[in-house]
């Protein structure tokens, strides 16, 4: 089975350190095109978030957004499949979160909006400096996300919770699981908890545009880097993590390119379309 379709990741896997296409990704990503393979977006960022580097790509037309909640055709410019966190999973969040020293984002319809305090200074809270231009070009501030969220509860895509350390991360996403059923939980960065409906994912949403599309899942290659892009890999006919992948991303990826640094997208679509790897040879 020929790959057909390659879905990326985007931060830290398709984008360099600085959040930007560079050109020897750029070029794989036109090759591939060219030679009749569907590129689609698979990222945990929300569809205003989506960097104009990708979206200028002619012949890129679907996303996979908020970590599956959300599947876009970007050409006709409509939602695919749109799943809704529930109110009462939205209550037991913020109920978890009493009392932790946490900001809030939450998306709705493809909008992310955070806590104003964290827009202000996202380093306080945990971000990574190299951070600060992304986070304030595309959130929208809010005074009060407790009551923003709660406000909206019924119309969310999914939440964060941005956390201050690896263990207060643990602890939440154990204290939410326990408390509801309801919800995906994810992680694509340290600080980031990341949670929506219980049918959402980047496996989900690549299975929902694969039957869209009338392909196989063995004609899917991936590629990505956290936690959240473990499933998407282990899905996918042939997975790809990046060098600078976390440790569970690796372990759930058929083979290891370069960095996100070093051009591995580059190098991962360069070996698919020397037909180096198909999923029949996985």
């Amino acid at each position: 089975m020929k790959i057909k379709c390659i879905a990326l990741d985007l931060d830290r896997t398709t984008l360099n350190s600085q959040g930007r296409l560079g050109e020897e990704n750029k070029t794989a990503i036109r090759r591939a095109l060219e030679n009749g393979i569907e590129i689609v977006v698979a990222s945990g960022r929300s569809l205003d978030a989506l960097p104009a580097d990708i979206l200028e790509i002619p012949g890129i037309r679907y996303a996979i957004t908020s970590n599956g909640a959300a599947v876009y055709d970007l050409k006709e410019g409509i939602c695919l499949r749109q799943y809704k966190m529930t109110p009462e999973s939205v209550e037991v969040v913020l109920a978890c979160a009493k009392g932790e020293d946490v900001a809030f984002e939450a998306f709705i319809d493809g909008k992310p909006y955070a806590e104003k305090q964290y827009v202000e200074d996202p380093v306080r809270f945990g971000a990574m400096p190299r951070a600060i231009p992304y986070i304030r070009e595309t959130r929208t501030p809010v005074e009060g996300m407790r009551r923003f969220i709660r406000k909206h509860r019924e119309d969310l895509d999914c939440m964060d919770l941005v956390v201050k350390s690896e263990e207060e991360k643990e602890r939440l996403w154990k204290r939410i699981s326990r408390q509801t059923p309801d919800v995906y939980i994810t992680s694509s960065v340290s600080q980031l908890l990341e949670i929506s409906d219980k049918k959402a994912g980047k496996d989900a949403g690549a299975a929902f545009l694969l039957d869209h599309l009338g392909l196989p899942r063995e004609a899917l290659a991936a590629f990505g880097d956290g936690q959240n892009d473990c499933g998407l890999l282990r899905f996918a006919g042939l997975g790809f993590a990046v060098a600078n992948a976390v440790k569970e991303c690796r372990g759930a990826a058929d083979r290891i390119v370069a960095s996100n640094d070093e051009g591995g997208v580059a190098e991962g679509i360069a070996s698919i379309l020397g037909g180096e790897f198909q999923a029949s040879s996985i």
